[in-house]
């Protein structure tokens, strides 16, 4: 292991020595040795053939993970690392390279049975994956002062995924019960869902996963964060319309988001706050809380008018206007002032049924996680964390395919389709997902 370091480090000492030394190039030499050295030994291919046929000489500038794994089968060939043209020239090359190549990537594509389809969240979100740092990935994504110096890096991935790679790549595989799961992550950025120029494309490429996803067999598609935006595909009610034929079932997990959040209320609250847009959870979670004759309290008068209206006689009762903001009990989503946190008494709890968690302004009160469960012992696989996620915790709209899957049901759950909070939840818990207990 050391005289692995000191070989790397000899790059390095004689820029030092020479005073030529930058910050620039030691970091650009750390990265590339990295990348190339997780290149070798990611155990699949990772440069597709047409590559090397539309760009012959790139066979001697680089490796292959089977032009490597043949050094550690046969040690005796295949000594250079990074770049192969030494072999070529010193003849060490094993004659078995190009073969061992070639039947590498015709091996049987391991098919999906659920695929949940995800974004990149901030910039140093891609660091997060499971291709990038094991040590970020396998904590909840925060923002690292450390990740600022990468940036120009960070940088040339953002314009790489933005331009030129315009489809999904899968980013998660794991395997539960009888079923192979993968998680495909769209190569755009939170802010882009925001802009309407982009809108067209970003369906272009969502509705393309679904097709890819229809044709390759897969049972169930999740829409995971701003993919189900109701602003971008009506929560995937877009897709439908215009696939009619789609065998794959589309869910966006608002059922079960819903019935986590009313079940995440603390046993014997008599009052809720509700606040956030007025979109299909919130409605459900409204209806909810009027069954378990929960009072729901809002703040603003033409939202409490504007909701009542939408209520029968018997629901209304459940409703009342409140400027003080009692109840310690928020439920909060998009469309709300992350200022009105000021207004909460001490100790308020906040309970999130958004896609992203809100800002903590008060210190005296407490946040829950957005709508997450932790996953069953019986899911493999699972080494990274689900963006700010904890550790082996699954998103609702990730769980909801899975289920949806699990329960066979066959139909879709998007537009202003939900299902029975009583029989997602029931069918959640059976299946052995657990609810995280309640900030105290």
């Amino acid at each position: 292991m050391v005289a692995y370091f000191v070989i790397f480090l000899i790059a390095i000492s004689a820029t030092i020595f020479t005073r030529t030394i930058s910050m620039a190039s030691l970091f650009g030499y750390i990265l590339y040795i990295d990348f190339m050295n997780n290149l070798g030994h990611c155990n699949f291919e990772f440069f597709p053939k047409n590559l090397f046929s539309l760009f012959p000489l790139f066979k001697y500038l680089c490796y292959t993970p089977s032009f490597h794994s043949l050094h550690h089968t046969k040690f005796r060939t295949n000594y250079c690392l990074f770049i192969s043209i030494y072999d070529y020239i010193y003849n060490t090359m094993d004659e078995s390279s190009d073969d061992t190549y070639e039947i590498s990537l015709k091996r049987p594509k391991d098919l999906p049975n659920v695929v949940h389809l995800t974004h990149l969240t901030t910039l140093d979100s891609i660091y997060h994956l499971p291709y990038g740092f094991s040590s970020l990935a396998s904590n909840p994504q925060t923002s690292n002062w450390y990740l600022w110096l990468m940036w120009p890096f960070t940088f040339v991935i953002k314009i790489i995924l933005a331009w030129i790679h315009g489809r999904t790549f899968i980013s998660e595989r794991n395997t539960f019960e009888k079923l192979n799961l993968q998680s495909w992550v769209v190569p755009r950025f939170t802010n882009q869902y925001f802009l309407k120029w982009q809108s067209t494309r970003l369906n272009k490429i969502i509705g393309e996963a679904i097709l890819e996803a229809n044709s390759s067999g897969v049972k169930v598609l999740s829409l995971g964060l701003l993919n189900q935006r109701e602003e971008l595909n009506a929560y995937g009610e877009l897709y439908i319309q215009k696939f009619p034929k789609l065998k794959v079932k589309i869910v966006d997990g608002s059922s079960l988001t819903a019935a986590i959040v009313v079940n995440s209320i603390p046993k014997g609250t008599s009052q809720v706050l509700l606040r956030g847009n007025f979109d299909k959870v919130f409605f459900a979670i409204a209806k909810a809380l009027c069954e378990a004759n929960v009072q729901v309290a809002m703040l603003h008068q033409d939202e409490f008018t504007k909701l009542q209206l939408r209520l029968n006689s018997k629901a209304r009762e459940s409703f009342a206007l409140s400027t003080i903001a009692s109840s310690k009990i928020w439920l909060v989503a998009d469309g709300w002032n992350e200022d009105e946190q000021m207004k909460a008494l001490k100790g308020s709890l906040f309970i999130p049924f958004s896609q992203f968690p809100p800002k903590k302004m008060r210190k005296d009160c407490f946040y829950h996680h957005t709508p997450l469960m932790r996953a069953p012992p019986l899911i493999k696989n699972m080494h990274s964390c689900e963006n700010w996620l904890p550790r082996r915790a699954m998103s609702a709209g990730r769980i909801a395919g899975i289920v949806h899957a699990l329960e066979g049901w066959n139909a879709h759950e998007c537009g202003s389709t939900t299902f029975s909070l009583h029989q997602i939840w029931d069918a959640t818990i059976r299946h052995g997902f657990q609810t995280l207990h309640t900030p105290s």
